[in-house]
């Protein structure tokens, strides 16, 4: 009976030396797993980052000019009103600094009425 107690324990050890091993397996089968699909998402990202880059930049030049004409406009149209104004200043700044001069020392002063 011992030697049949003996030969059941030796079995059970077998037995859970096998299921060891087996689950060692699947431990390295699923890390090795896990790696290969962390590697195949940064490649499917940097794919996808790739082509968005050249989405935008086939963008960029193509509403780039637009935008930069539109400045080149503006830019000028700005310029053109500034000589405008300082044209109009140098034209009329006699007479402005005439009416301020005037308005200084011709003084007319009035009687200060309480209501």
């Amino acid at each position: 009976m011992s030697a049949q107690n003996s030969q059941g324990i030796q079995t059970l050890l077998d037995a859970e030396r096998e299921a060891s091993k087996i689950v060692q397996k699947a431990r390295e089968f699923r890390t090795k797993r896990v790696r290969e699909a962390r590697d195949e998402a940064k490649k499917e990202i940097d794919s996808y980052r790739q082509t968005k880059e050249e989405e935008f930049k086939k963008f960029e030049s193509e509403h780039g000019a637009g935008n930069k004409a539109a400045e080149d406009d503006a830019n000028k149209e700005a310029e053109t009103r500034i000589k405008e104004i300082q044209d109009a200043g140098k034209k009329s700044q006699d007479q402005v600094v005439s009416d301020l001069l005037k308005a200084v020392f011709e003084i007319h002063p009035t009687p200060h009425i309480e209501v």
